[in-house]
């Protein structure tokens, strides 16, 4: 998505220096991706090596001064979880944005990270639905295929921000999947709106 393939990790007095998308060094990335000698190859590791690892992405990355720091993980409430609340707790956190689908299926495992944030004392910032209908290229109608509401109902229910809904949208897609910009080529579509909105209640935080 971001034009990042085949980018060589280096070492620094600091440690790792992190993959740089652009030029002015604006946006920085770190993956387990960068290390492998295959892209294709998979990451068979055990509990410990895996946590280990998220450890060294953590406090061994050479950040450097940072306004965010986002860490994306895969859904779940595993050790990895576990192992990234507890090293990122020494530099208080804001909380986590949890993503679910409108599905039930998607939903419930939502739920349950949920209770995972309750349990490590993590606050959620709020909740978002993706995958919240499909936006036609052809009229930019959109088509509730996967129903629709599951993400805010569940935030009604936990008391937590609902943070809006974002379609699909194969613009959206076509220009990740390209490593070109969306949002400069389609800032007037409702994919552009929803994230942007998305964005700045984070920013803003929830209402005092």
């Amino acid at each position: 998505m971001l034009n990042a393939q085949n980018q060589d990790v280096h070492q620094c007095d600091a440690g790792w220096v992190p993959v740089y998308v652009d030029q002015d060094k604006t946006l920085a990335l770190m993956s387990i991706g960068f290390l492998l000698q295959n892209p294709d190859d998979a990451v068979v590791w055990r509990g410990p090596k895996k946590n280990a690892m998220i450890k060294q992405f953590i406090s061994d990355v050479a950040w450097g001064e940072l306004d965010f720091l986002i860490v994306d993980t895969p859904p779940g409430t595993s050790d990895e979880h576990i192992s990234a609340v507890e090293n990122l707790r020494q530099y208080k956190p804001d909380g986590a944005v949890l993503v679910t689908t409108p599905q039930a299926v998607s939903v419930g495992d939502v739920r349950r990270e949920l209770t995972f944030c309750k349990k490590t004392g993590l606050k959620v910032l709020g909740i978002v639905e993706n995958m919240s209908g499909f936006v036609c290229p052809h009229c930019s109608e959109c088509s509730n295929i996967f129903s629709k509401g599951g993400g805010e109902e569940l935030a009604k229910h936990a008391g937590v921000p609902f943070l809006g809904s974002v379609p699909l949208d194969p613009q959206l897609t076509q220009r990740l999947e390209s490593s070109q910009g969306f949002i400069q080529a389609f800032p007037q579509s409702a994919t552009f709106e929803a994230i942007s909105r998305i964005a700045q209640q984070i920013l803003e935080g929830p209402p005092a």
